[in-house]
């Protein structure tokens, strides 16, 4: 059985939104984990990240940003060859003809569609970024792990991974590194 992991970059301030800085025109305060230079042990702990997951699951706007970047991304080896080529599934109501390789629309109960997945997956399936996706996802109690990298900066506005009316939720320690200037928080599903 396959565990659902969230991973997100986020700020101390809890802040998720744009940290590439695609949102330029919307979002003015994006591109903030781009101030911080890459380490070789960041890198490697997406790569192994990546390497453990069967599949991915998205949002509707993650999904467009990662299917509009992902397929002509060059020079990306292989962990761009296993992001294009593994299965992705997509949260979405309005999504009807998705071009990216390899992805299904889900449309149904939100806790039945993850636990389809936990079933069909022996490795993890992966949610990166999807805000609304991952608030509903921790509202309903599907997380299994979070892989949290903190960057040191507060921007003080923009989407948040907790949302101020978010339930109580309980996760225990299981690994806590630094890479660089980041910290890696590694959570798994408590009680």
């Amino acid at each position: 059985m396959g565990k659902l992991v969230v991973t997100e970059f986020l700020t101390l301030d809890g802040v998720m939104q744009d940290p590439g800085g695609a949102e330029k025109e919307t979002f003015d305060r994006g591109g903030w984990a781009f101030r911080f230079e890459r380490s070789e042990e960041g890198d490697r702990f997406k790569y192994d990240e990546l390497m453990a997951a069967d599949a991915q699951l998205l949002g509707r706007v993650t999904y467009d940003g990662f299917a509009k970047a992902w397929p002509t991304m060059e020079g990306t080896g292989e962990f761009g060859k296993k992001f294009n080529e593994m299965p992705k599934f997509v949260v979405s109501t309005t999504l009807e003809n998705p071009e990216w390789n390899n992805t299904t629309v889900l449309r149904g109960d939100l806790a039945e569609e993850v636990g389809v997945l936990k079933e069909r997956f022996s490795g993890d399936i992966l949610v990166a970024g999807s805000a609304t996706l991952v608030q509903s996802l921790l509202a309903r109690g599907l997380v299994d792990q979070l892989n949290l990298m903190i960057f040191p900066v507060v921007l003080g506005e923009g989407k948040r991974l907790f949302a101020d009316a978010a339930d109580t939720a309980a996760f225990s320690v299981a690994e806590i590194r630094q890479t660089g200037s980041v910290a890696i928080l590694t959570l798994q599903k408590g009680s």
